[in-house]
């Protein structure tokens, strides 16, 4: 969710209220990509699944994990209480729990204003409901002996919470002594401790709650949690650029700049040594190999809230910076996002087009939704880890070298296993 106003003052007030330098401001919108050649056997082995199965290793339940947003304008307070309760998301240390509520119901106002304007909500639940069910449709053709594959949705801020979806899973026959199989999927290609980091915190908090004293039959977890260079997806945003290039003038198109725009991150964030800004350049030179070069490009952030350092340069700014220089044919590209939300649909739209002065110049590729070529890239990847019988990739094991979270540790070594849970 963009907070470029609505969290504008929370910087000032840590500020103000607390010295700690290690008090990142607010988001981080990112997101993971799945290597084969970098996974790992499960800690567990996982035995074959028999509820009602239709295959021999099925059901799998298929839960996409995002961040979220509000469906309805009445849901912004909601959301963004959670929002600024998350820790891995916006550390406000041992003020988080007074400063969280305190912000939240300030920024409340303005924040409703935004989603009213792009259709009083948004469009999250919505795609993140068809993607997983169209996707599951294709898994059960491509993969049978692990179909029924059943689609799940868990959203880290907005309903469907992570505690409604795991009891809804323990509710249609998974775990309670039937054991069963899950795959949690990250929705955001690239990792990053803020987003898919704290999903995967938020969900193995869940599991320990409802079936952490279990001794058997428990849910079988492995996870999906990063693919920024997967082929599908580079296709899927490769095809969306080429459309939106054949907008311009033929003698224009290859002079067009294509801007890549993804969500900042807190430098203190970045120098802990989150993978996101690598992660999120490698999706970036994939999709320029792939349009074999045939425009000039670069990498820029949105989304900079407060005053300390954040990951740059800033995409509103760089749009300015361009238009003083002359260049006014560019396509805006959010390559960190897998559907519209209001980054895009405000944030890009609203603001940064809309505000340049050249909104019939300047554009922003389609985000990719229902795109039947993305539908078909998740089904690829989630076989591929079905085929595979890995618990998640070799990275996420790993944390981050600066990372002092004991919630992320433990997480880690759940769902990699001890013996795959590096540096903890």
């Amino acid at each position: 969710m963009s907070l470029r106003h609505s969290a504008g003052q929370l910087s000032k007030r840590v500020s103000q209220t607390t010295r700690s330098s290690n008090s990142p401001v607010l988001k981080s919108l990112v997101s993971p990509g799945y290597n084969a050649l970098q996974a790992r056997g499960f800690a567990t082995p996982v035995p074959p699944v028999t509820q009602n199965a239709a295959g021999s290793k099925g059901p799998t339940a298929m839960v996409f994990l995002n961040m979220g947003g509000p469906s309805t304008t009445d849901e912004v307070h909601s959301f963004l209480s959670r929002l600024f309760a998350d820790a891995d998301l916006i550390p406000l240390g041992p003020l988080q729990n007074y400063l969280g509520p305190f912000i939240a119901k300030r920024r409340t106002p303005k924040i409703k204003e935004q989603y009213a304007e792009i259709g009083g909500g948004s469009p999250i639940r919505k795609w993140s409901e068809y993607q997983s069910a169209e996707m599951c449709k294709l898994l059960d053709k491509m993969s049978p002996e692990t179909a029924p594959h059943k689609p799940y949705v868990a959203f880290r801020y907005a309903d469907p919470l992570t505690e409604e979806m795991y009891n809804r899973l323990l509710a249609d026959g998974f775990g309670n002594g039937k054991g069963g199989r899950a795959v949690a999927f990250t929705q955001y290609p690239q990792y990053s401790c803020s987003t898919t980091g704290s999903s995967i915190n938020e969900l193995w908090k869940w599991r320990q709650r409802l079936e952490g004293k279990a001794t058997s039959g428990t849910i079988q977890w492995s996870v999906i949690d990063r693919w920024p260079a997967h082929p599908g997806l580079v296709e899927t945003f490769a095809k969306n650029i080429e459309e939106k290039l054949a907008e311009y003038p033929e003698e224009r198109r290859k002079n067009a700049m294509l801007m890549f725009s993804a969500h900042s991150l807190p430098m203190t964030v970045v120098n802990r040594g989150d993978p996101y800004p690598a992660e999120v350049a490698a999706t970036v030179y994939a999709v320029m190999q792939r349009l074999n070069f045939s425009n000039p490009y670069r990498l820029c952030w949105q989304s900079q809230v407060g005053p300390q350092p954040w990951l740059g340069p800033q995409t509103s700014t760089s749009v300015e910076e361009y238009v003083k220089k002359g260049q006014t044919d560019m396509v805006l590209i959010p390559i960190a996002f897998t559907s519209d939300h209001i980054e895009t649909l405000y944030e890009l739209d609203k603001e940064i087009i809309g505000e340049s002065g050249h909104p019939d110049t300047i554009k922003r590729v389609e985000s990719l939704n229902g795109n039947p070529t993305f539908i078909k890239a998740l089904a690829d990847l989630a076989k591929s880890h079905l085929d595979s019988g890995v618990s998640c990739s070799l990275q996420m094991g790993l944390r981050c070298p600066g990372c002092k979270s004991e919630r992320c540790a433990e997480s880690k070594k759940f769902f990699a296993g001890p013996e795959n849970a590096f540096a903890v």
